[in-house]
């Protein structure tokens, strides 16, 4: 009876020691759950629903469900800083402090307008207008949806569609295009007009040797063709019977100033004139010598022969200034006037240019060919340039002071329009209309649209315009319903 009864009253002291602890560590999950769950609430209401990243590892699993952001996936497309700076990298490299570059997954960069990391919570007060498909196509929807493969449309927010002139590409997308900008500055805008040409003798520069009445040549002097003469120098003797006879009749009347006259219209040379008065003597042959300096291009004179009036015995040309005749095509010559520099540069003597000025702009377009000659006036101080020489003429056009301009890869040019697009960093670019001026030397003058300093893309800025105009498309798409498909007022 005792030992029942001893037994019966130990038993509920040492149950009640033995729950004891157990007790405490519910009182202890307990808290740790309010806790939690207090955290929740105080960051669902700071509108971070849908980040688990404050909680640590093995509670952030528990928490991020079916309905948390999926992992990232598919091949590494490119590395970035891993302290968040603006520097990315097709391949592993490390920071000068000897940090790697993290790897970015194909899953992570696919929208050309992927928020940056300080604004991926959405603000209060901003709106989505709509969402658009996630693979650029023409396809909006006024509540979120997945595309055929499984794809989040992409929303659109009121804050970034009300802002119709700038598209903004990720860094990503712009690393893997291969974006280059430049700054807006002045330049020298030349553009060469290249073309052939001949070399011709200056039609100014050529003379002949003729006499203007009937006459016999007693003599040729040791002059041919290609020969070069003086001014003076003695050519021919001849025999005129017209120059005598008027010689005689001066001599008879020396104070009769017909005489004189008749014999200068006989083109009988001064100095034979002065001779005649001084020695009262007729000459039996009468002296021809070259009216300039020059090289002989033709001689018909022989000795004995009878030349009527007008026949050609010598033809002499001056040869110290040439004509180069250039050819210039219909397109350009709107740039071409007098006065332009030009450098001429001769096929038979490689490596040596020769420098002139254009003296005209012959008034005529050849109809077969379609264009234009110019007229060059080219010094040959060494006589080294002779007629029907082939040349190449380089004609320079544009202004020769510096005009604000960019690389002509800078230029969208549709045929009716030219557009560049201005980078305003951080991945935003804004297309600008533009008026061009002169073009060359690989670069485009600007005379309306930019401003000095700015920068414009000048490679893939095709790329750049196309999300441009399917921005602006969507935008146009979604103008005409609101998100529910109301109409937009």
């Amino acid at each position: 009876m005792d030992e029942r009864t001893s037994f019966r009253e130990a038993t509920p002291v040492e149950t009640k020691t033995t729950r004891r602890p157990m007790r405490l560590l519910l009182c202890v999950l307990l808290i740790v759950v309010a806790a939690i769950a207090a955290a929740i609430g105080f960051r669902l209401g700071q509108g971070e629903a849908n980040s688990t990243s404050w909680l640590p590892p093995v509670l952030a699993n528990l928490f991020s469900g079916p309905a948390g952001k999926a992992a990232p996936s598919g091949a590494v497309i490119y590395y970035r800083d891993p302290k968040g700076k603006p520097f990315y990298s097709a391949e592993p490299k490390e920071t000068p402090d000897g940090q790697p570059y993290m790897p970015v997954l194909a899953s992570e960069d696919v929208s050309f307008e992927q928020r940056p990391p300080e604004q991926s919570a959405v603000k209060a007060d901003e709106r989505i207008l709509y969402y658009r498909n996630p693979m650029g196509l023409a396809d909006t929807s006024p509540v979120p949806k997945k595309d055929s493969m499984g794809m989040d449309y992409i929303p659109v927010y009121e804050e970034k569609a009300g802002d119709t002139s700038t598209v903004v590409i990720s860094p990503g997308k712009l690393q893997r295009t291969g974006y280059r900008s430049e700054v807006v500055e002045r330049r020298v805008v030349s553009r060469p007009i290249r073309v052939p040409a001949t070399i011709q003798l200056d039609e100014r520069r050529i003379s002949v040797v003729a006499t203007r009445s009937e006459a016999f040549i007693d003599k040729v002097e040791n002059v041919t063709t290609g020969d070069r003469v003086r001014k003076g120098q003695p050519l021919l003797q001849l025999y005129s019977p017209d120059i005598n006879a008027a010689a005689a009749q001066l001599i008879a009347n020396p104070g009769f100033d017909g005489s004189r006259r008749r014999l200068q219209n006989l083109n009988v040379p001064d100095e034979v004139i002065a001779d005649m008065e001084r020695t009262r003597k007729v000459p039996l042959s009468i002296q021809w010598t070259a009216p300039r300096d020059g090289v002989v291009l033709e001689r018909n004179a022989v000795n004995g022969m009878r030349a009527a009036a007008g026949d050609v015995l010598f033809r002499i040309a001056d040869i110290s200034v040439m004509w180069v005749l250039a050819d210039v095509p219909e397109h350009a010559i709107g740039q071409v006037h007098v006065g332009q520099t030009v450098a001429v540069q001769v096929r038979s003597l490689p490596g040596r240019t020769f420098t002139g000025r254009i003296a005209l702009v012959y008034p005529q377009v050849n109809k077969e060919t379609r264009t234009t000659r110019v007229r060059i006036e080219l010094p040959n101080p060494d006589s080294v340039l002779l007629p029907d020489m082939y040349a190449d003429v380089e004609i320079a056009t544009g202004s020769t002071e510096p005009t604000l301009s960019v690389s002509d890869s800078a230029i969208i040019d549709t045929g009716t329009r030219q557009t560049v697009l201005i980078d305003k960093g951080e991945g935003r670019f804004e297309p600008r209309e533009v008026k061009l001026g002169a073009r060359g030397n690989g670069f485009a003058e600007i005379r309306e649209g930019v401003a000095e300093g700015e920068k414009v893309v000048t490679s893939a800025n095709f790329l750049i315009d196309a999300e441009s105009n399917l921005k602006a498309a969507l935008q146009g798409m979604a103008a005409g319903s609101a998100p529910g498909g109301e109409k937009r007022q």
